[in-house]
């Protein structure tokens, strides 16, 4: 199979390589030169990695095509490139939704909507798929956990949680800084935060069939150190501000 993607930015890139280390059977994957730094290091990783400065070129010679652009730049180009009715596009772009993109590419060739994560790039972590796809599914759970969502609308809201990175990153950052600043070596501070936090992601993971309420009475103990910083949080409002920033991401991405 030869795969092209049009488009090479970081979920790009954390893709391939995630290609890369899995043991799909793929011959061919051509790329964009767009991110000449990005493009430039992914082909020197395999020798199946082709650099096409045009964006026909690499759907021409692909079977499954993925778009992982931005939104106006998939609106500025998608119209004036040809597609092939026995092509599979798998669309990683945020605010485009199947209907749209039916317009732009005017044939009849099978639309999934994916969405994956810089950690597809180690082959974990939820891959989002709208609608269900068997090949599409079957390839995804070689650089991840597949979720089939039937239901487009509820598949854009889980685009609401990918904006929670961020935070979460700097919630790692808040506290690995909070050690340093009372004495511990920064790396020594990273190391332990983050390993702390991955150990518990996995707990939550592996209960993930139960209510997560238990997991946060489990954690605590009646005038505990987790009940006071628990309390505390939610005193400040932490909570609802992040109900808040999950509603602001979702009215931003229904407006479009």
């Amino acid at each position: 199979m030869k795969l092209g993607f049009i488009g090479t930015g970081q979920i790009a890139k954390a893709t391939i390589l995630g290609i890369l280390g899995s043991d799909l059977k793929i011959n061919k994957i051509y790329i964009s030169q767009r991110n000449k730094k990005i493009s430039s290091q992914l082909s020197k990783k395999s020798k199946k990695i082709f650099i096409l400065k045009d964006n026909q070129e690499i759907i021409n010679k692909s079977n499954w095509i993925f778009l992982s652009i931005t939104p106006d730049v998939g609106n500025k180009i998608l119209k004036n490139l040809k597609f092939k009715s026995s092509q599979t596009i798998i669309n990683f772009i945020s605010t485009i939704g199947t209907s749209q993109l039916k317009k732009y590419i005017k044939v009849k060739a099978k639309i999934v909507r994916a969405l994956p994560l810089p950690p597809i790039a180690l082959r974990k972590g939820p891959v989002p798929i709208c609608p269900a796809n068997k090949k599409v599914k079957i390839f995804f759970n070689h650089l991840g956990t597949v979720i089939e969502i039937s239901n487009e609308k509820l598949f854009t809201n889980l685009w609401c949680m990918t904006a929670m990175m961020a935070p979460f990153y700097e919630n790692l950052n808040t506290l690995s800084e909070w050690l340093s600043n009372k004495g511990l070596n920064k790396v020594d501070a990273q190391k332990y935060v983050t390993s702390l936090f991955f150990a518990m992601s996995e707990d939550a993971v592996a209960n993930s069939k139960k209510d997560l309420r238990i997991l946060i009475k489990n954690s605590q103990t009646p005038g505990g150190l987790n009940e006071q910083a628990l309390n505390q949080l939610r005193r400040s409002g932490f909570y609802k501000l992040l109900n808040s920033a999950a509603n602001s991401i979702f009215k931003r991405l229904n407006r479009v």
